[in-house]
């Protein structure tokens, strides 16, 4: 018989944020899957937690996932776990529950803490529908157009930050999707735990004059604004925008002077959008 893949959602911060259910089956199962064994192998001894432990994380997981598959194709139970909250969220974990269940095999998800919920709840913005992007690309110019392509999304955003980057994601929000409300939390459920609930400038500000420490879930307002009344041009990104311009017979420095003026952006970081073209 095929064994079984537990996905198990573990603290993501507080360590009394796990359920019985979860405690009970990775005491049970043959193996854990672990994101960081070093770092899980603190829950599991602060639980009394005694299994064989292997790593599964995003640059091993094309090779061990196929050990772990095989492993529960010849009757072991694994349970996976990431660093903090629900596997596959943001997650190498992805990976592996659609690899097991190609296989045929049964994968059993048990609930409990994770970060964008809890934060979507305490920000005091709308939840009745919303938008998980997780982390925004790191790379300047695909982040842009990623929110370009949000500029009119009405459900509450949610995104994954590092403190590294939070000021120029805060900035690229206000510049591309503006002004609104936004709640910025800050080590969710740790000793440390901060939630900053204000608009994107304010926010900005605040961040610019301290040091910035910690994992960020951002909750964003979505787009209240009418769209029948939108110039059609807004829903292009900046690439499209100035080649449609150049189309209608403009030079290309002049479409770039043009489209910075319109989005509000400096003029050299929509030259830098559009080296290629």
């Amino acid at each position: 018989m095929k064994g079984n893949l537990y996905v198990c959602a573990t603290p993501i911060g507080n360590l009394e944020d796990i359920t019985i259910r979860t405690l009970n089956t990775l005491k049970e199962v043959d193996l854990i899957a672990a994101e960081d064994t070093r770092h899980s192998i603190k829950l599991l001894n602060h639980y009394d937690i005694s299994k064989p432990l292997t790593s599964y994380h995003e640059h091993n997981k094309a090779s061990k996932g196929s050990v772990i598959i095989e492993k529960m194709l010849n009757g072991q139970n694994v349970a996976i776990i990431t660093d903090a909250g629900m596997p596959g969220i943001s997650d190498p974990g992805e990976d592996l529950i659609r690899q097991a269940i190609d296989e045929g095999i049964n994968v059993n998800v048990l609930p409990g803490a994770t970060a964008f919920a809890t934060a979507l709840v305490g920000s005091g913005l709308k939840t009745r529908k919303f938008a998980f992007e997780g982390f925004l690309n790191r790379d300047k110019k695909v982040r842009r157009q990623e929110l370009e392509e949000l500029k009119h999304e009405r459900r509450t955003l949610i995104f994954y930050e590092s403190p590294h980057r939070l000021k120029n994601t805060l900035s690229d929000i206000l510049n591309i999707l503006g002004n609104r409300q936004i709640s910025v939390c800050r080590e969710i459920t740790k000793k440390y735990e901060e939630i900053i609930r204000s608009s994107v400038e304010e926010a900005l500000h605040i961040f610019k004059e301290r040091e910035i420490k910690g994992e960020f879930v951002l909750i964003l307002e979505g787009f209240a604004g009418e769209i029948e009344n939108l110039n059609n041009n807004d829903n292009l990104s900046i690439i499209e925008y100035v080649i449609k311009l150049i189309d209608d017979g403009m030079s290309k420095k002049d479409a770039i002077k043009h489209v910075a003026k319109e989005r509000k952006l400096p003029k050299n970081d929509v030259y830098q959008e559009v080296l290629d073209i």
